[in-house]
């Protein structure tokens, strides 16, 4: 059987954001197994699994894509919406915009330290819209 919904997650700063709980209360009832796809709808940010325990690593995280796509570079040709507009572009594609989470025994099936991050890479973006198909 598959399954899909629709759901906006709350609108974030830039960073990498924890957002497991939000994502589990959006789904419906999940089967004993299967596995969880989420797609976000989107080109300035991403979905990642990462440290859920020590928000350092958020942080750091953070930091890190701001040296790896920086604003302001002379080279970049599409800026239509601001600064942080191509950088969030290069930083969605390295993430990417979808995850795999099995389902097991009726739960997400995350490692004791794994978290579903939303990666926003935009200065000020509305809430992000993922799409979570369930199949079982």
């Amino acid at each position: 059987m598959i399954q899909q919904t629709e759901f906006r997650l709350m609108a974030r700063r830039r960073g990498f954001h924890l957002v497991t709980e939000e994502i589990r209360r959006a789904l419906p009832t999940l089967p004993q197994v299967g596995v969880l796809h989420l797609f976000i709808k989107h080109t300035s940010a991403g979905l990642s699994i990462n440290e859920n325990a020590d928000p350092d690593v958020r942080t750091d995280l953070n930091a890190l894509f701001d040296r790896l796509a920086p604003e302001r570079e002379s080279y970049y040709t599409h800026n239509d919406e601001g600064d942080d507009d191509m950088p969030a572009h290069a930083k969605s594609s390295l993430i990417g915009a979808n995850l795999t989470v099995p389902i097991t025994n009726g739960q997400l099936n995350l490692g004791i330290w794994q978290g579903i991050y939303l990666c926003e890479f935009r200065n000020r973006a509305s809430g992000r819209t993922i799409i979570a198909t369930i199949i079982s």
